[in-house]
């Protein structure tokens, strides 16, 4: 399978990237008891969670915009509808066609958020239910040159409510080691970003951020291994944990209904 891997697309092969890919992963096991019948990944990246879901799915189908990688991705799941496109909106999808939508860690790289959205609940049937995962705001360390824009969960909860008959917001956090990853990563981060007096990291365009913010994450996320490996190796999805309260998570989960 091509690789397309990169700091924000993690890689379940790269050791050091394994804290991440965990965190990313819960996301599909929460959604497992979730998700029924008719079933769309919107942004399914290589695939990490769709051998999951495919277990409490009557049909599973899986857009992206990799063209390379949906190519590589209907041999290794053949029973699945993969398409290839740049959304919103979801051009090829039909109304009321899904009884479930997941979409991880995506919203926060769409320029029209509204737009997309609205698709989702278009390309719901009546009664259906979506999920999102996406970074909560308030815990983001520096600012991520691949994401359009980041939400506080009031942000993200008022964003959905107008749109969605029935809006839910938890978040997914980490126990004790999840967050002794998270503060010696922070402590990085500040050690870093003390030298931007002039705070170019939110003043600069984003396409001039993205190589220098992959090679100190790629060198930070190595470092940690060589100084820890015991830690970052031995993270696992059930160290990450869905709570009620949105306000601390790492990542926020919502859930809306059509």
């Amino acid at each position: 399978m091509a690789k397309v891997y990169t700091t924000e697309i993690t890689s379940e092969q790269i050791r050091s990237d394994n804290p991440i890919h965990q965190r990313l992963f819960k996301a599909y096991v929460i959604a497992r008891d979730y998700v029924y019948g008719d079933v769309l990944e919107v942004g399914c990246g290589e695939g990490r969670g769709i051998g999951l879901l495919l277990q409490s799915a009557t049909s599973f189908t899986a857009v992206d915009k990799l063209k390379d990688v949906i190519l590589n991705l209907r041999l290794k799941y053949p029973t699945v509808r993969f398409l290839s496109m740049n959304i919103p909106p979801l051009g090829e999808l039909r109304d009321n066609a899904y009884d479930s939508v997941v979409s991880f860690q995506v919203i926060e790289h769409i320029q029209d958020d509204l737009l997309f959205l609205k698709e989702i609940h278009r390309v719901l049937k009546p009664g259906g239910m979506a999920l999102l995962t996406t970074p909560n705001r308030s815990m983001s360390l520096t600012r991520n040159p691949w994401h359009i824009r980041e939400y506080l969960p009031d942000q993200l909860q008022s964003l959905a409510a107008p749109i969605f008959s029935r809006v839910e917001l938890k978040g997914i956090t980490g126990n004790d080691k999840v967050m002794s990853y998270y503060e010696k990563n922070k402590q990085f981060v500040k050690r870093i970003t003390q030298f931007d007096i002039l705070n170019l990291q939110y003043r600069l365009p984003s396409s001039l951020l993205k190589i220098p913010y992959e090679i100190l994450n790629r060198w930070n996320r190595n470092k940690l291994q060589s100084n820890d490996d015991r830690l970052v190796t031995n993270i696992h999805h059930e160290d990450y944990l869905l709570v009620e309260d949105p306000t601390n998570a790492l990542d926020l989960f919502l859930v809306v209904t059509k």
